[in-house]
């Protein structure tokens, strides 16, 4: 995952915007990557989950994306522990999306399914 896309897209998004939705727009920016992926993805996913060593380096890459996203909730006034709380929850909502997404035969929306691991998130955090 480029962090760029992740990091400009949040520092372009409105101060109006929560710490959360910002992320979240960023997580919608890129799944526009993936699109005509899919294929790749399954394949890249299956030599991943045969490799622990590339099992390691797929957490260090979410970690490293976490750390630039709170960087770019920082830069925008985001204090702690807000910031890395918005920026691990959309690693999390991105890995669980594109693990949905590169599990099915046939290509879903990959946006549609990041919006549905946020808004699961949103049900889980609320105590409903």
């Amino acid at each position: 995952m480029c962090s760029e896309v992740y990091v400009s897209t949040i520092a372009s998004t409105p101060d109006s915007m929560s710490p959360i939705e910002a992320v979240a727009a960023a997580l919608e920016a890129a799944a526009a990557v993936f699109r005509e992926r899919h294929e790749l993805g399954r394949q890249r996913q299956a030599v991943i989950a045969a490799n622990p060593g590339r099992q390691e380096r797929e957490l260090l890459k979410r970690a490293s994306l976490a750390a630039a996203m709170a960087e770019a909730l920082h830069q925008r006034g985001v204090a702690e522990p807000a910031a890395s709380l918005a920026a691990d929850a959309g690693v999390m909502a991105v890995k669980t999306a594109y693990a949905r997404w590169v599990s099915q035969p046939e290509e879903q929306d990959l946006s549609r399914l990041i919006r549905e691991s946020l808004d699961q998130l949103k049900v889980l955090t609320s105590g409903s």
